[in-house]
């Protein structure tokens, strides 16, 4: 088998999608122990891959506003001498972009009109759903002869969070006034808009019974433009809006403090699965973004999916149905209950 010393993995999109590339960092460690693994990111998704202990080096997708600088990323590129790059989400000028930073093994989907553009390609159609999105995303690896065996159960994502961090963010549950003793729940109502979501009067039911019957504290998280949508969670002393409270590397904190995370198909719930969190999800039976594609790849979740759904509906017949809100907040309660409790 080839060896490579500079390993480039490509993954520009969202919280989520990063979170599930991340195995494939720790499987190319394995198999080139001597190679450096280092990821191209967004800016803002780049505080989480450093997190991630199997990745060297972390970088950012030059851009200015919304266009992709192309000159500037091809030079930034030539710089590392990569002479093997991984492309987990395609774009045509991406694509070409690896092509003229010189990169000899370039590795990507088979099915774009561009994949001429990569001299080792996969042929899957992700929008089947026949596998989970991270296993799609470690059968990349099956042109350099790696045949990985990924499972909910074996996965290994090594996100590690920094003393410092913690302790700040320690420090600012403690100012709230939370109670560190009792286990912490997380609720977070937003949602990035790539699924169909629980609607917010269930979380609200969801969210009172848990503080009226469970002897825990509940961090309501999300964005600073969530702050409003979140106050309206809080509906007892032991809920707490945290709700723009957080940069990215401090929310991984708060994670990493709490025993469950309960959400919708977000990037927070991906984040709390890679480190062995309960994760509570609520994902439509829609085929693109079920849970067989998009759940929480763990061994330590439940996810709850609407009756009156199916695999053949869209998004906008989903939404017309209102099919999310069949799924029963009362339901919901009882598991997260059994759950802290210890039971499966």
């Amino acid at each position: 088998m080839k060896e490579y010393k500079n390993i480039l993995v490509v993954r520009t999109d969202k919280i989520g999608d990063i979170v599930l590339t991340l195995p494939v960092a720790g499987i190319l460690k394995k198999q080139f122990p001597g190679a450096k693994i280092i990821f191209l990111v967004q800016e803002y998704t780049k505080p989480l891959v450093e997190q991630c202990s199997d990745i060297d080096e972390v970088l950012s997708l030059k851009k200015e506003g919304s266009k992709i600088l192309f000159s500037e990323n091809i030079k930034m590129l030539k710089n590392h001498n990569f002479d093997l790059c991984i492309t987990v989400s395609p774009k045509f000028k991406l694509a070409l972009i690896l092509k003229f930073a010189g990169i000899k093994t370039r590795i990507g989907t088979g099915y774009r009109w561009y994949s001429f553009l990569f001299n080792k390609k996969i042929y899957e159609h992700r929008k089947t759903a026949e596998r989970h999105e991270l296993e799609y995303n470690a059968r990349l690896l099956t042109p350099l002869d790696i045949k990985p065996e990924v499972s909910p159960e074996s996965v290994e994502f090594n996100i590690q969070t920094s003393k410092e961090t913690d302790s700040k963010v320690k420090q600012l549950l403690l100012d709230k006034k939370i109670d560190l003793s009792k286990k912490r729940v997380i609720i977070h109502p937003g949602s990035g808009g790539s699924a169909v979501d629980w609607p917010q009067t269930r979380f609200l039911e969801l969210t009172r019974q848990m503080a009226q019957e469970l002897d825990i504290n509940i961090l309501v998280t999300g964005l600073e433009t969530e702050k409003s949508l979140c106050e309206k969670l809080v509906v007892s002393q032991n809920v707490y809006n945290l709700a723009g409270k957080f940069d990215l590397s401090e929310m991984i904190s708060v994670i990493g403090f709490s025993e469950m995370m309960i959400a919708n198909s977000t990037g927070p719930i991906h984040i709390a699965a890679a480190m062995k969190k309960i994760t509570v999800g609520f994902y439509p039976k829609i085929r693109v973004c079920s849970k067989e594609r998009w759940g929480p790849y763990t061994d330590k979740k439940f996810v709850f999916e609407p009756e009156n759904c199916s695999i053949e509906h869209n998004r906008k017949l989903c939404e017309e149905n209102d099919c999310m809100r069949s799924i029963n907040s009362e339901q919901v309660f009882e598991k997260i209950k059994n759950l802290l409790e210890g039971e499966k």
